[in-house]
């Protein structure tokens, strides 16, 4: 069946952004994976993948265009002849409201934390309708299959709408919230389930932020657990926190024949399955090691423009790769990821940072760069190697490393944080 292709959301500030070139043509083949085209934000300009294999079809937006974040933009279909009605380059409109009239103020939208991701449960409001925010104040917390994070308000005012609830799945690009200037008389809560009926006023007494509610234990079923190919578990950080905390073993569930993956919501279901001993969950805690540096500066900005000016190495990520991988011996490639892109790099014991080049071979170390988001906090949870996530901060960044023991012991968990904060705020300790 065909696949809309929509404008993703490449930064938690960005509401749309700008074809800069079609890397494919109209009818053309095309492989889950394969660049489809570039786009351009404030901040960045990169290259967008694929999320499906067929031909491009309905091509709707042209080069130089701006888009807004969300609007189907071409479509990935079964055939090359497989037109369709051509798709409209505009965002995706909410049911009209035929009752009370939304307050008026900024929008802000569920965001798109991965390129595959369609939707995000919204686990939690830190404010409350009618509320004061600031900017960088954290307004609710969203969990994908792959993380849960912290979204902050991203402008100043008053929480005048909530537009979901609290354990409700949210498309991408939909609004959750609106902030308005003035302080509003009668702040809106609504549910995604609602649509456009009628709003609700919140009531006049302060609320309680939010909290998702466990949903009740399901009956053990015989149907085969969905697992990943490699045998590891799929679950979300957050669960994987909560049951680590608890002394919980989410291998239980496994066994149980509980469908992965695994989320929040599967919490008391765990519960209520019998835990192996005491001894066996402590091996099991300590399994995996997180740490996380802060550092008092961000130099990597300024380095990257040196490095391109006076040595011409104009890839940026080639040059924080080389960073990461200098930072621990035997890392030889480097992954930097951001939202929707991922280029992996040799590093070599001892090799300059213009001997770094890109390669296909498997990361012994993924470095997801979050900065340029509103994103201040992530617990990304281990992977099949060690992940070091980067974060902004007023000054500096914050740098969280998470890792299964049997990857790093802590001494080199320890080891590697160290060293690649200290190459954060003085690159050049990192010789040409």
């Amino acid at each position: 069946m065909p696949h809309d292709v929509t404008m993703p959301q490449l930064g938690m500030a960005q509401d749309a952004g700008k074809i800069v070139s079609w890397l494919k043509a109209p009818g053309d083949p095309v492989t889950k994976g394969d660049a489809l085209f570039e786009v351009e934000t404030d901040k960045a300009t990169m290259e967008v993948e694929a999320q499906a294999s067929g031909f491009l079809t309905g091509v709707s937006a042209s080069e130089g265009e701006d888009v807004k974040v969300g609007a189907v933009i071409a479509r990935i279909s079964d055939s090359a002849d497989d037109e369709g009605p051509a798709p409209e380059a505009s965002s995706p409109t909410a049911p009209e409201d035929t009752s009370d009239a939304l307050p008026e103020g900024k929008s802000v939208t569920m965001p798109q934390l991965g390129m595959a991701q369609d939707s995000g449960l919204l686990v939690s409001w830190q404010k409350a309708p009618g509320d004061v925010v600031k900017a960088d104040d954290v307004l609710f917390e969203v969990e994908t299959d792959k993380s849960t994070m912290e979204v902050e308000a991203g402008t100043d005012g008053y929480l005048a709408a909530t537009l979901a609830e609290a354990g409700e799945n949210v498309p991408v690009g939909q609004a959750v919230a609106i902030i308005s200037a003035d302080k509003p008389d009668a702040p809106v809560r609504r549910s995604v389930a609602s649509g456009g009926g009628a709003a609700k006023a919140a009531p006049a007494a302060e609320p309680e932020p939010a909290k998702v509610q466990p949903a009740a234990p399901k009956p053990t079923t015989t149907k085969p657990a969905i697992q990943s190919s490699d045998g590891r578990i799929l679950a979300s950080p957050k669960l994987r926190r909560l049951a680590q905390e608890q002394g919980l073993d989410l291998s239980r569930l496994v066994e149980a024949g509980h469908p992965q993956p695994y989320h929040v919501r599967d919490l008391e279901v765990l519960k209520a399955l019998p835990q192996r001993s005491a001894q066996a969950t402590a091996t099991a805690a300590a399994a995996a090691h997180h740490l996380v540096a802060k550092t008092s500066g961000d130099a990597l900005p300024g380095f990257a423009r040196w490095a391109a000016d006076t040595h011409g190495l104009a890839d940026a990520d080639a040059l924080i790769a080389a960073l990461a991988g200098a930072s621990l011996p035997n890392i030889q490639t480097v992954a930097i990821e951001r939202l929707g892109t991922s280029t992996t790099y040799t590093t070599p014991d001892g090799c300059t940072l213009s001997e770094v080049t890109q390669t296909d071979d498997a990361p012994d170390l993924i470095l997801r760069d979050l900065r340029g988001t509103t994103i201040r906090s992530a617990g990304m949870g281990t992977d099949i190697v060690p992940i070091i996530t980067i974060t902004q901060r007023r000054k500096g960044v914050k740098l969280t490393l998470d890792c299964a023991a049997d990857q790093l012991d802590a001494q080199a968990a320890i080891q590697l944080l160290t060293n690649f904060a200290g190459r954060v705020e003085q690159p050049l300790r990192h010789l040409l």
